[in-house]
């Protein structure tokens, strides 16, 4: 991906609203609900993913339908901000499959992480892997889901 900083027109996003609900319409498709040409529509498309303006086409699973039954939100705090030291804990973070989502953040807590796993066991052994062999981690507190009211990765375009 080149993620070079282009113009969007409302064409593009027309097309990137399409998308972001169902990435696998054929081009005709798109291209008679945005009144452009199907070849068109297949060149901005190709340019929206050179460009990295759409980062990834994926399938969102439902987690709890193959046995992920639990989502935890976990708070860490760190106990040293050094580069190479947070850097040590975003590769950990990245290897992990469970951690979802991943965020440095500012103000008391230094990390958000969304994570699912199947069961509470897999968990507490996840934590030890991932906060307790950690020195760096301070602390860090868990926050077990008990519904998803909502969950997306679309953009209010």
């Amino acid at each position: 991906m080149n993620e070079q900083k282009i113009e969007l027109d409302s064409f593009d996003f027309a097309i990137l609203r399409i998308l972001q609900k169902d990435n696998t319409l054929p081009h005709r498709v798109i291209a008679e609900e945005v009144n452009l040409s199907a070849p068109s529509v297949q060149r901005r498309i190709k340019r929206l993913n050179e460009t990295g303006i759409i980062e990834s086409n994926v399938s969102i699973i439902s987690g709890e339908q193959i046995g992920y039954a639990l989502t935890v939100i976990v708070t860490v705090e760190l106990s040293n901000d050094a580069i190479e030291l947070m850097d040590h804990a975003r590769e950990a973070f990245l290897k992990a499959p469970e951690v979802q989502q991943c965020y440095f953040v500012s103000g008391q807590i230094d990390i958000v992480l969304v994570i699912v796993v199947q069961s509470m066991s897999e968990f507490s052994e996840l934590t030890r892997q991932l906060f307790f062999k950690n020195k760096n981690v301070k602390k860090f507190n868990t926050y077990v889901c008990m519904s998803k009211v909502k969950a997306g990765a679309e953009l209010p375009i």
